[in-house]
């Protein structure tokens, strides 16, 4: 460790004898070998990129005379956002020492005595991010990009994991789990966070937050912080208060814009804003702003990762309890804002939190899908998991909100014809198999248990009672008089007729005269009734002691086929009404309706810098056949996006197109393929590519 003593009296003392400065011609960023030391060089070499806390190198071409050590002197200053100043951390001014130190702004002198010079620069781990100037005495400007280090120990992103760090920081694509909790469905993403001209448009994002336009000097100060920046990047990558990237939709109406489901990455939505004049694109749904979170936090060097919480309630009053409301049909009835959403999408940035006690450090929620206001702002986060496990709600930001999407007691009531209303047992639970992709593989990684003990567990009530809310009323039905449950076949295929089934069984000794009714209707993802795909009232039901039934319901292509929203949900809905005690019973479930796969077989050897082919194909499923079939492609590093028009496709025939493109990185890849056409459409696919050098 050097003496800073040592070094200020050696800045000090060479300033006393005014030694000449030196004499610079030009100078070489050498931002290729910069670059690829920093883990930037997939951002390109034509600039300067690198990381806080790692010292980069620069090679000074001197227009006369040698230096020798101890015999010149340099003058260094560095700048950042449109106000520097030394109080606010954005602007340092320091000479040549005999080494660097990386605490601080530092500069020394690495080669051998001579006309050309090797300068060496380190900025402390802890300098604010974003676009600096370094001023070289008399001899010119130099522009760089400073990120954050999760490699450099001082870096409050520090991850000791070079595997984790390969995933959450430098892979360019990924896997966001869709579909319901029963059956998750994995969707490809293409990040592309080192794509052409991604790294400028999350920079101009900070650029435009509310907090910049106000004070750009304290926020340019802010940007050290990852507490900061994630707080701003979950309010800017929606644009409910300000120029943000994405607008919400959960409609079916998208005019204007495209439906959520036709985005494959984040390159085309983060390009078109910053091509835009920071006009929002349209449209996004929970992933989509997840996924724009994650590229971003990436590009900045925040290692991120998108998550995937199944049944998700949306606890409008802060009570941390979901009421929902059920007609004499089991039909539910929309009375307030609470919902349960199918899944929702945040991501989760990775720091230490030296602004609350020890022991939240780690991963940190992070939603940018405006759902409630914070601080005045539709933003939230960052929130420690362990502040979510333990029940601990008073820290910092919205922990309470997010502790009721995976924790929230539901309440389930029928509401009567003459307006009266009875609570019903359920059995309808929140917080369920809560997904991320797996660190170096495709597959589902379920991180529950960093979010909550296990339901009923002693570590749970008292993570309640630290939430003052009342232990949770599991409402388990195995010891209810009646039992009714839903049962479904294990895959259930868009375009094919099938039956799902009422299971009620009668754990009484007395015999049971009973009414049910079951129902369908198609859903959206976060909870939202669409048209009736199929209904059955049965008013006499009779149950002997000990008697289990099973009633089937079938679903016909031809009843669903016109009422199904983009997400493929049909929500079953089975009330079973007991004549004698007037107890209501009810059973609900999400089922997902699979899409076709999507083949792709790569044609060649996958090399960099030489063409390749590819051969996609998907059946058609339906029983009619599929016009005006397309086929999107992109992937980091592969294509920027390619579409392909296919002529129809009959009722078992294939849609095929044949696509070429030239890999410019080696490295394992990902080749993101979206299908539409008139009656299928949002099918997605995708093939992991191997590219040798």
């Amino acid at each position: 460790m050097v003496n800073p003593e040592v070094i200020l009296l050696t800045v000090s003392f060479l300033s006393l004898i005014n030694l000449p400065a030196l004499d610079i011609a030009r100078w070489d960023l050498e931002c290729e070998f910069n670059n690829t030391d920093h883990r930037t060089e997939l951002n390109g070499v034509e600039r300067l990129i690198v990381r806080r806390g790692q010292s980069f190198t620069i090679n000074l071409h001197l227009r006369s005379g040698v230096y020798q050590p101890g015999g010149s002197a340099l003058d260094l200053t560095v700048e950042t956002g449109p106000q520097p100043s030394d109080q606010y951390g954005t602007q340092a001014s320091f000479g040549l020492t005999d080494q660097i130190d990386t605490s601080r702004w530092s500069a020394a002198i690495t080669s051998p005595p001579g006309n050309m010079v090797s300068l060496s620069i380190c900025s402390p781990p802890d300098a604010p991010i974003g676009r600096w100037r370094l001023t070289l005495g008399q001899g010119g400007r130099v522009d760089f990009v400073l990120l954050y280090n999760p490699w450099c120990t001082g870096d409050v992103v520090y991850m000791d994991s070079e595997e984790k760090l390969r995933e959450y920081i430098l892979a360019q694509d990924g896997i966001i789990y869709r579909g319901g909790w029963k059956y998750p469905i994995p969707t490809p993403w293409n990040y592309g966070q080192f794509e052409d001209g991604i790294l400028n448009a999350c920079l101009r994002i900070l650029d435009m937050n509310p907090k910049c336009l106000r004070n750009p000097g304290k926020d340019a100060s802010g940007r050290r912080n990852p507490i900061y920046v994630s707080r701003v990047l979950s309010a800017m990558v929606n644009c409910n208060d300000d120029k943000g990237v994405l607008q919400g939709r959960w409609t079916d109406d998208y005019d204007g814009g495209v439906s959520p489901l036709s985005w494959k990455g984040s390159v085309e939505i983060l390009r078109n804003w910053d091509t835009n004049a920071c006009q929002p694109v349209r449209f996004g749904q929970c992933w989509v702003f997840a996924a724009v979170a994650c590229s971003v936090s990436r590009a900045l060097g925040i290692p991120c990762r998108l998550v995937t919480n199944y049944n998700s309630a949306h606890d409008t009053n802060s009570n941390l309890v979901i009421e929902r409301y059920v007609d004499e049909n089991g039909q539910l009835v929309q009375k307030s804002r609470d919902m349960i959403w199918n899944y929702h999408c945040w991501v989760e940035n990775w720091m230490t939190r030296p602004d609350l006690k020890p022991g939240f450090d780690g991963w940190q929620v992070m939603d940018p899908t405006p759902q409630e206001k914070s601080e005045g702002v539709y933003c939230c986060g960052p929130i420690p998991l362990k502040a979510i496990k333990e029940g601990e709600l008073t820290d910092k930001y919205d922990a309470p909100f997010v502790f009721a999407e995976v924790n929230a007691d539901v309440h389930t009531f029928m509401k009567r014809k003459d307006g009266s209303t009875k609570k019903i047992i359920s059995s309808v639970h929140v917080g369920l198999k809560i997904s991320t992709k797996s660190v170096g593989s495709d597959r589902r990684e379920d991180i529950t248990h960093l979010y909550k003990y296990p339901e009923g567990s002693d570590e749970e009530r008292e993570a309640f009672t630290k939430a003052n809310h009342q232990n949770k009323l599991l409402q388990q039905q195995d010891n209810a008089g009646l039992l009714i449950v839903i049962k479904v076949s294990t895959e259930m295929r868009k375009g094919c007729d099938f039956d799902v089934f009422a299971v009620i069984t009668n754990n009484t000794p007395n015999e049971k005269k009973c009414r049910l009714v079951f129902g369908s209707r198609a859903v959206s993802y976060n909870g939202i009734l669409g048209e009736n795909c199929g209904f059955k009232d049965l008013l006499n039901v009779q149950l002997a002691p000990g008697e289990e039934k099973r009633v089937a319901l079938r679903m016909n292509y031809s009843k669903y086929a016109e009422n199904l929203t983009e997400d493929n949900l049909i929500r079953l809905a089975a009330l079973l009404l007991d004549y004698g005690t007037q107890e209501a019973y009810l059973a609900v479930r999400n089922v997902v309706l699979v899409n076709p796969e999507i083949k792709v077989r790569i044609l060649g050897e996958p090399k960099e810098n030489r063409k390749l082919a590819a051969e996609i194909t998907l059946q058609n499923p339906l029983p009619v056949p599929l016009q005006n079939c397309c086929f999107t492609v992109e992937g980091s590093n592969l294509t920027g996006g390619q579409v392909r028009e296919n002529n129809p496709a009959p009722t078992g025939n294939d849609a095929k197109v044949k696509i070429y493109f030239t890999p410019t990185h080696s490295g394992l890849r990902k080749l993101v393929v979206d299908f539409d056409s008139n009656k299928l459409c949002h099918v997605k696919g995708y093939r992991n590519v191997i590219i040798g050098k």
